[in-house]
C-alpha cells in the first residue's frame, strides 16, 4: 500500500499528538524501507519511486522529530511571568538589585552589592554578575539543549584553569599470602589534564517596552534569550574545537587504530569502505565500535552522529529483521541504536571519505566540560537604538579527561 508522507499537524497540537505523528512516520518508513529490501532482493535493486518515497518519509520523519522535540522542551520551560521573590535576604538584594540595572540602567545597587563582596573587575566595562538562580537557570536550559554538555561531566570551578591528574595504565596489585613479604608496587604513572576556561558570550535585545513591563520576569527573559546562542558555539566547540580560544572537541583530539592505541589518544574502528558502511552487512562496524570499548564503560555508554548519518543507520536490521535503529518509546525519550541512547549532535561530520561521524562512549568519563563560576551582563542602551542590548558572558572549558571511554567509527578503507 501507498503511503503518502506524513504530514505535520498545526502548531498548536499537543505534544502526545505530535509523538502519534512521529509513530506514524517511523511505521510508514519501515513499511516502505522493507518494500525496497524486498526490491532489491528480487531484482537486485531497488524502484526509483520507491526510493524517493522512502526519501521523502526520512525527510518528514525527521522534521517531526524536530517538532516534538521542540513541543517537549518548550513544555518543560516556565512561563514567562513574574518571579518569586527569594527567600534569602542577600539573594532577594541582588535580584532586585539586578532587576533595576537590567530595567533601567540603574546600576547603584549592582555597584554596592559588590562593594560589600570586595569583587574585583566588575563595573561598567565588565558588566555585573547575574543573581545565582539566573545563572543555575542558564547552565538547566544548557544541560537540555546542548548535546554533549547532557551527556559529559560538568564541573564548576572558580578559576580560570581546572587542573587534575589522570593515571594513564592499570594500577599495581596482586595476589600475596597473609604472612608472605610483600613486593613493593610499581609507582603509577600520572598524566595532569588541563581545563582553560574560555569567554562565551551571546547579545540578546529586548525593546524599552519590554523591559517596562513589570509581569515580565527579565531573568527568565534573559535565560531563554542566551539559550540557543550558547548552545549552539558549545555543541560546535565540545565536538570539533581546536582549543584555541575555544574548548577543545573530542574530533581535535590525535586519533589511532584501536589496536595500536595508547594513552592521550581515541581510538578508531574503521568500516572497510572510503567514505561510506561496507556494502555487505553494514551493521557489524557498529558491532565492531561497540566491542572496541571495554565492558565498565559499554554500561553507559552513547552514540553520537548527526541527522544524516542517523537516516543511514536508520535502515540497518539484524539478522532477525528487525531495526537496529528504534525510536523513543515515549515523548521527551531517546531513540536507541542496539539498545544504546542515540545523541544526536548536529556538529558531527557527515559521512565522507576518513570522516569521523559516529563516536561511541561513555561520555559522562570520557569529556569534561569546565564552567567558571559567574554569569556577567553588560546592558547596551546605545549601540542599537531603539533597542537595548544585554552583552551576556560565561566562561567554559572542556576535553577529553578519559582517552579509553570515547571510540570513533572512520569512513575509510
Amino acid at each position: 500500500m501507498d503511503h503518502p508522507a506524513p504530514e505535520t499537524k498545526a502548531g498548536g497540537a499537543d505534544v502526545a499528538a505530535a509523538f502519534e505523528d512521529f509513530s506514524r512516520a517511523f511505521a510508514a518508513f519501515r513499511e516502505t524501507n522493507d518494500a525496497r529490501i524486498g526490491e532489491i532482493e528480487t531484482r537486485l535493486a531497488a524502484d526509483v519511486l520507491t526510493e524517493e518515497k522512502l526519501a521523502r518519509i526520512d525527510a518528514a520523519l525527521d522534521e517531526t522529530k524536530r517538532r516534538l522535540e521542540r513541543m517537549t522542551l518548550d513544555a518543560r520551560r516556565p512561563a514567562l511571568g513574574a518571579a518569586a521573590v527569594p527567600a534569602d535576604p542577600a539573594a532577594a538584594e541582588h535580584k532586585a538589585a539586578f532587576d533595576a540595572y537590567m530595567r533601567s540602567g540603574e546600576a547603584a545597587g549592582l555597584k554596592h552589592l559588590e562593594a560589600k563582596a570586595l569583587s574585583a573587575g566588575a563595573g561598567p566595562d565588565g558588566g555585573y554578575l547575574v543573581p545565582a538562580e539566573v545563572e543555575r537557570e542558564v547552565l538547566r536550559r544548557l544541560a537540555t539543549v546542548s548535546p554533549i554538555r547532557a551527556v559529559a561531566s560538568v564541573r564548576v570551578v572558580s578559576s580560570g584553569t581546572y587542573k587534575t591528574a589522570r593515571s594513564t595504565g592499570a594500577p599495581a596489585v596482586g595476589w600475596v599470602a597473609e604472612s608472605a613479604p610483600r613486593a613493593q608496587t610499581a609507582s603509577p604513572t600520572l598524566a595532569e589534564l588541563s581545563f582553560p576556561a574560555m569567554e562565551l558570550y551571546a547579545m540578546p535585545a529586548a525593546t524599552q517596552t519590554l523591559l517596562d513591563d513589570a509581569v515580565v520576569d527579565v531573568d527568565q527573559w534573559l535565560a531563554e534569550e542566551v539559550e540557543t546562542a550558547f548552545a549552539e558555539q558549545e555543541g560546535a566547540a565540545f565536538v570539533a574545537g581546536d582549543g584555541v580560544g575555544k574548548p577543545k572537541g573530542f574530533l581535535s583530539y590525535e586519533t589511532v587504530a584501536n589496536g595500536n592505541w595508547s594513552w592521550g589518544k581515541l581510538g578508531t574502528v574503521s568500516t572497510g569502505a572510503a567514505g561510506a558502511f561496507p556494502a555487505s552487512s553494514p551493521s557489524d562496524v557498529l558491532v565492531d565500535l561497540v566491542y572496541a570499548l571495554k565492558s565498565g564503560y559499554r554500561q553507559n555508554a552513547v552514540f553520537v552522529m548527526n541527522r544524516k548519518t542517523q537516516s543511514l543507520i536508520r535502515k540497518f536490521k539484524d539478522g532477525q529483521g528487525n531495526y537496529l535503529w528504534q525510536p523513543p518509546a515515549a515523548a521527551g525519550g531517546q531513540a536507541t541504536l542496539m539498545t544504546f541512547p542515540v545523541v544526536e549532535a548536529e556538529d558531527m561530520p557527515n559521512v565522507g571519505a576518513d570522516s569521523l561521524s559516529v563516536a561511541f562512549g561513555d561520555f559522562r568519563r570520557g569529556y569534561l566540560v569546565v564552567d567558571r563560576a559567574g554569569v556577567r551582563v553588560l546592558r547596551d542602551p546605545f549601540s542599537a537604538k531603539p533597542y537595548v542590548l544585554f552583552y551576556t558572558t560565561k566562561r567554559v572549558g572542556g576535553g577529553v579527561q578519559d582517552f579509553e571511554a570515547i571510540k570513533l567509527l572512520k569512513f575509510a578503507a
